[in-house]
């Protein structure tokens, strides 16, 4: 779903100064098997029609190494979630959230000839349990990675500390290593930490959603030619939740047609206006997102606004696909372990995942279609 013309001019893509290197890792996205539903309104604003209830999937990703190091970027849900810190199971029954897990991810890792003993350390974006899962389904060996200012407001975990909201089971016996990025090192707007010291994977420090919210930049292919650039996986954790809180942008503004459809993508000859979609948005903009953040949910709303804001830079690059914890558009695109994501950009991931949220507004459209008259 592309378009060579928009509804308005885009910016061209700001520099990242993204530091040079001819080192890669493999990229695979582990669909965890968790699927969240929760009431819209708890994550985003404003309400959309059709869509009263937000939620997906809960993405974990293996990063391997060309040495043979592995790490793991979040764990999604643990599949006996009951069993989480009791503060978090009471919320989630009273707000009525539906949880629902078949496997842990150490599980789905040893049933494709992983095991679990395999992987040197996981990676937390933040300590919210739909990616914390279940480290205690890993040995001592395996280090538990988290983000600036953790240690200090996140522990003692459950029970020393009857009302935290994750578990120190999670971390007893293993390294807990809390990152500190480097004031010299900034990719984009964010401080860098380049994880392995080759310029193969980067956590950065996306702050705002929740205390020690990281995001990570993995390179999946090197370019000696003339004009050719590397590629890129951003890994957001929940900077977002929704596509529609970082799409559109100035950057990349909405088209001004598209075929297929966004509303019937399994329609290859269906088309539509992109005027439809700026009908519904809050201010009718082609370049802003159409949601924002709902007051009261992260830890600092405009610390999370700005990391998004940062976000929305790197999904600007034609070289960097993007994918956020939660994107119930990229299931059934893209492909999951034990395949790897390297090969991306081969294969129009990224322009046939760009709009597909859009498939969400389709009641939205049709309201409107009832009320406003719009034009192509």
């Amino acid at each position: 779903m592309s378009s060579s013309k928009f509804l308005a001019t885009p910016k061209p893509a700001p520099d990242l100064n993204i530091p040079k290197s001819l080192n890669t890792v493999k990229v695979s996205v582990i669909d965890s098997t968790a699927r969240i539903s929760v009431p819209f309104s708890h994550f985003l604003t404003p309400a959309l029609k059709g869509k009263e209830r937000i939620g997906g999937p809960a993405y974990s990703t293996l990063i391997e190494h060309p040495s043979g190091r592995k790490v793991l970027f979040d764990l999604g849900v643990r599949k006996d979630w009951e069993n989480m810190a009791p503060k978090i199971v009471e919320t989630a029954k009273e707000a009525g959230w539906s949880i629902k897990v078949e496997k842990n991810v150490a599980e789905i890792l040893e049933e494709n000839g992983l095991r679990a003993a395999d992987i040197e350390a996981i990676i937390w974006s933040h300590c919210h349990f739909d990616h914390t899962g279940d480290v205690s389904t890993f040995p001592s060996t395996t280090a538990l990675i988290v983000g600036p200012g953790f240690t200090s407001q996140m522990t003692p975990g459950y029970p020393t500390n009857p009302e935290a909201p994750i578990l120190e089971s999670d971390w007893a016996g293993r390294e807990l290593r809390e990152i500190s990025f480097p004031s010299e090192l900034r990719i984009g707007n964010f401080a860098a930490y380049d994880f392995f010291g080759d310029g193969s994977f980067y956590l950065l420090d996306t702050p705002g959603h929740a205390v020690g919210h990281m995001s990570a930049l993995c390179r999946t292919s090197t370019s000696s030619s003339v004009g050719a650039n590397d590629t890129f996986v951003f890994l957001g954790g929940d900077c977002c939740h929704h596509g529609g809180e970082f799409r559109p942008t100035p950057y990349l503004p909405l088209p001004s047609s598209f075929s297929p459809s966004p509303l019937t993508p399994h329609q290859p000859h269906s088309m539509c206006p992109g005027s439809l979609f700026t009908a519904i948005h809050p201010t009718f903009s082609p370049v802003e997102p159409f949601f924002d953040i709902t007051p009261g949910v992260p830890h600092d709303i405009d610390e999370a606004r700005k990391s998004i804001r940062g976000m929305e830079q790197f999904d600007a690059h034609e070289d960097i696909f993007v994918v956020i914890a939660h994107d119930e558009s990229l299931l059934g695109l893209m492909e999951n372990f034990p395949k790897s994501l390297n090969r991306w950009g081969e294969t129009g991931l990224k322009q046939r995942g760009r709009w597909a949220f859009l498939q969400d507004f389709g009641e939205a459209v049709e309201q409107m279609k009832d009320t406003r008259v719009w034009l192509d």
